[in-house]
């Protein structure tokens, strides 16, 4: 059960996970196209991914909307800020892009990583208190978990059908059912 874990040992297992199913293949591309045309958390996605693979906790939608209201002020007033101003800087305004704006543009970025592995690390306390359903997720249970994640996002946007994005959840989802409980992929 997730309660018996140590916080600090789900904080550095969740964002291990995270970043070993962010490296897959065609991963990236899928978690960065969620989020722009459908507003997915990707901490939240991957999050919910890691509660099922790793500690067979399913998240309900009612528990998919609490996360999402945990995450939502540090998510708009520090994460997306710090996105806006490292997107901003590969085009302008001048004197970007050059190098010194480079240097800058890269300082955002690792600070933007630092505060997605804050946002992570919220998410914790959340799943301690969960109980673990009696049997491993499937690659179907983890597929609608991201699909809920996905219509969430959507609903909050108010904005498109979930179908343009099945081709992206099919992906994070493959990759993220076919890590191990040792963290790796087989």
């Amino acid at each position: 059960m997730p309660g018996k874990r140590s916080r600090r040992g789900l904080e550095a297992e969740s964002w291990a996970f995270a970043l070993k199913v962010y490296e897959q293949p065609r991963v990236a591309e899928s978690c960065l196209a969620l989020q722009a045309n459908a507003g997915v958390d990707v901490i939240v996605l991957l999050f919910a991914a890691f509660a099922a693979v790793r500690h067979q906790v399913l998240f309900e939608p009612s528990d998919l909307a609490e996360i999402d209201g945990i995450c939502c002020p540090w998510r708009e007033q520090v994460v997306r800020p710090l996105r806006a101003f490292r997107v901003a800087l590969k085009s302008g305004p001048s004197p970007a892009p050059n190098r010194m704006t480079e240097r800058l543009r890269l300082k955002i970025k690792a600070s933007e990583l630092s505060a997605e592995r804050i946002q992570n690390d919220l998410l914790v306390d959340y799943l301690r208190l969960k109980a673990p359903q009696h049997r491993p997720a499937t690659n179907e249970d983890v597929h609608a978990l991201l699909r809920s994640v996905v219509t969430l996002a959507l609903q909050n946007r108010d904005s498109g059908a979930i179908g343009a994005h099945l081709s992206d959840i099919d992906e994070i989802a493959a990759a993220a059912s076919r890590i191990r409980s040792d963290g790796e992929f087989h």
